[in-house]
């Protein structure tokens, strides 16, 4: 079995609804995003999956979050922008993208010590 990850990163400003603290209040971060993925094989040339294709797929899901305010655009207009709920929503955008492949995690760090890791059950 083979794990390969790619990275990305974007720059984006959120406010989290209900928190109880200075994170309810717009600020903003340079979010870090960790794809990983798991192939059973090798292709015949012996890759198991092209790095530019899967950063290409990763960047297609985290442009659209890039200089924005998270609150602003869906499904955080309604979901609250937190790095879990974020993390999930980058795993439910790609899986329909990586056949015969599977996600192992996605990761999401709002700093270098602060982070969160989503794997599918």
């Amino acid at each position: 079995m083979y794990q390969i990850s790619v990275e990305q990163h974007f720059d984006a400003a959120h406010a989290l609804r209900g928190y109880r603290g200075k994170c309810e209040q717009l600020h903003g971060h340079r979010f870090r995003v960790v794809l990983r993925i798991e192939a059973a094989a090798l292709d015949d040339i012996g890759l198991a999956y092209d790095f530019v294709e899967l950063k290409g797929h990763l960047a297609e899901v985290v442009s659209r979050f890039d200089h924005t305010c998270l609150n602003d655009v869906p499904p955080f207009d309604k979901l609250n922008p937190s790095s879990e709920n974020i993390a999930t929503t980058i795993y439910k955008e790609l899986k329909p993208k990586l056949a015969g492949v599977s996600i192992v995690a996605v990761e999401v760090w709002e700093s270098p010590q602060t982070g969160v890791v989503y794997s599918p059950d």
